[in-house]
């Protein structure tokens, strides 16, 4: 518990901080899973314009401070990898790395 002004006000901002920051996560799980389903289920110009937004509403995340700029680059990267895959016929991304050797 906060006990002085300065303190108070402290636990006013972050409140209202995180409750900004969920709402844009939430808003970029949003588009991402959009982009997904139009991906699997829609025309690749769809998924084309839901990729776009996606990026957009990931750069805004990363630009307000929700998100670090390397995570938001790292997403963008993963999303445009399956549009290319998807837009080349090939299957899902593999793995990056080593196999397993079974």
């Amino acid at each position: 518990m906060a006990h002085s002004l300065s303190a108070n006000k402290r636990v006013r901002q972050e409140e209202k901080r995180n409750a900004r920051n969920r709402w844009r996560k939430k808003l970029m799980r949003e588009v991402i899973k959009d982009f997904t389903d139009k991906l699997s289920h829609a025309s690749i110009e769809d998924a084309t314009a839901a990729f776009r937004k996606a990026a957009q509403t990931i750069d805004r995340s990363s630009s307000k401070g929700t998100i670090h700029k390397n995570q938001a680059a790292r997403r963008k990267s993963r999303l445009n990898a399956k549009l290319k895959a998807k837009k080349l016929g090939t299957g899902p991304v593999a793995a990056k790395g080593k196999a397993k050797k079974s």
